[in-house]
C-alpha cells in the first residue's frame, strides 16, 4: 500500500479575493459579490490540486474568514458576525513572532451557535471535484477561548457554553461527512501554544493543554472507532504572514500528550523543525495502536508552507524513509506542516505576493506526492 498523503486545508487566496474581503468590510461590495470571487478561487484551487494528483482535495478555504473563525464571522474584521458575539475586544488566540496578532470575537451571552457550518463548503466542493474531498474544521479547544478566562457570563455558565460548543463541533463534523467528505481534520494549532506562557496572551499561562485535550475528546468520543479512522488532528506552531507563534516551545511538551486525543490520524508539522528525527521518534513512541478502538496514523509534515523554497522529491523521500525507522510504515503518511494560508488576509511577505505563493504551493504539493511515491518504492510497501 502506498504511503498516503494529505493536504492540511488552506491555500493562499488570490490578491483579488483578499481585496474583496476588505471591500466588504468597507461597504464597497455586498456579500454576494464576495461569494462570487470566493467560488471562483475555490474552483481554481480544486482544479489545480487535481492537476497535481492530490486526493482528496479541498477548496483551500477560499470561502472562509479563517480556519478558526469560519463558523463565527464572514470576515476577520467582524462583518457578518454570529449572534451573541462582539468584535474588537475578544481574546487573542495567537501573537506571532513578527509582532502581529489574531483575535477571536467576544462571547456576550448564550446560547452559542455556529452561523456557518463547514458542510456548506463540502456541498459546493463536491459539485466541482472529480474525486474525493476533505474538510478541515476548527477544534472546540480553540473556540472555548471565546468564553472569558476568569469571569462568568451572567445567565450563561461556562459549562452551559461548553455543552453547546461540543454539540456544535460534533454537528460540524457529522454534517461534513453527510455532505460527502471522506476525511475531516480538526485544526489544533493552539496545542503547542498552550505551553508558551506568553505574558501578552493570558490564556497561554493557564496550563490549559490537558483541558484542551479533554474537551476535544468530549467531541471525538461521540464518534465510533470506524468514524474516527477518518477524523484527524492537525498541529503546528502557527502559520500566518509567513510567521509562527509557538515554534520556540519544546515540541515534546505537546507530543508527549497530544496522542491522548482519540483521533484516528494526525497531521504533524515537522519539516521546519531543526531536529526532525527527534520528532519522528517522539511520534513513534507516543502514538497509540489502540486509541479507544482505532490505530493512530502519523502524517508527517515534509513541506514548509512558510518558505518559498520548493522541496525536492528526493528530500521528501529521505525524510519519510527516516521517519519509517520510528513509525510503522503502515501507520505513516506525508503532509504539509500547516495550511498554506489559514487567514483570509495574508499577502505572504516571504513569497512576494499571494498569487505567486499559490503557484509555489502547487509545486510543493507535487513534490510531496512524488516524494511519497519514491519513499513507498524504496520501503517496498
Amino acid at each position: 500500500m502506498a504511503i498516503p498523503t494529505e493536504i492540511v486545508g488552506s491555500l493562499p487566496r488570490p490578491m483579488k479575493l483578499q481585496e474583496a474581503y476588505q471591500d466588504l468590510d468597507d461597504g464597497k461590495i455586498d456579500f454576494s459579490e464576495l461569494q462570487k470571487l470566493q467560488d471562483e478561487a475555490a474552483e481554481d484551487s480544486i482544479r489545480r490540486l487535481e492537476e497535481t494528483g492530490q486526493s482528496p482535495v479541498t477548496d483551500g478555504e477560499q470561502r472562509e474568514s479563517s480556519f478558526a473563525t469560519y463558523p463565527l464571522t464572514d470576515t476577520l474584521a467582524g462583518t457578518g458576525l454570529a449572534d451573541n458575539l462582539a468584535a474588537g475586544d475578544g481574546q487573542y488566540f495567537a501573537i506571532f513572532d513578527d509582532g502581529h496578532h489574531r483575535q477571536l470575537p467576544r462571547l456576550t451571552g448564550g446560547p452559542f451557535k455556529y452561523k456557518t457550518y463547514a458542510s456548506e463548503f463540502v456541498e459546493k466542493n463536491k459539485k466541482i471535484a472529480k474525486g474525493d474531498v476533505k474538510q478541515a474544521v476548527i477544534a472546540p479547544s480553540m473556540l472555548m477561548l471565546l468564553y472569558p478566562l476568569d469571569d462568568e457570563i451572567e445567565g450563561y455558565s461556562r459549562e452551559e457554553f461548553l455543552s453547546d460548543l461540543v454539540d456544535e463541533c460534533e454537528k460540524d463534523i457529522r454534517q461534513c461527512f453527510d455532505a460527502g467528505a471522506v476525511r475531516v481534520s480538526i485544526d489544533f494549532t493552539e496545542g503547542r501554544l498552550a505551553n508558551k506562557n506568553d505574558s501578552r496572551n493570558p490564556w497561554t499561562g493557564k496550563d490549559m493543554l490537558q483541558e484542551f485535550i479533554d474537551l476535544n475528546n468530549r467531541v471525538l468520543d461521540r464518534f465510533s472507532p470506524e468514524e474516527r479512522r477518518n477524523i484527524g488532528i492537525h498541529t503546528c506552531p502557527g502559520g500566518d504572514c509567513d510567521s509562527v507563534h509557538s515554534k520556540d516551545v519544546p515540541y515534546e511538551k505537546l507530543l508527549n500528550h497530544m496522542f491522548d486525543i482519540n483521533a484516528g490520524y494526525f497531521l504533524i508539522q515537522c519539516s521546519s523543525e531543526d531536529d526532525r528525527e527527534s520528532v519522528y521518534k517522539l511520534c513513534g513512541e507516543n502514538r497509540r495502536e489502540d486509541a479507544n478502538g482505532v490505530p493512530q496514523v502519523c502524517f508527517m509534515g515534509v513541506i514548509n508552507p512558510l518558505s518559498p523554497e520548493v522541496e525536492t522529491p528526493e528530500q521528501i523521500k529521505n525524510e519519510l524513509v527516516t521517519a519509517a525507522k520510528y513509525i510503522p510504515v503502515e501507520r505513516l503518511g506525508a503532509t504539509d506542516d500547516c495550511g498554506f494560508s489559514p487567514f483570509s488576509r495574508d499577502v505572504k511577505p516571504s513569497h512576494g505576493s499571494p498569487d505567486f505563493a499559490r503557484d509555489v504551493a502547487m509545486q510543493k504539493i507535487s513534490a510531496r506526492l512524488e516524494g511519497a511515491r519514491m519513499a513507498t518504492e524504496e520501503l517496498g510497501v
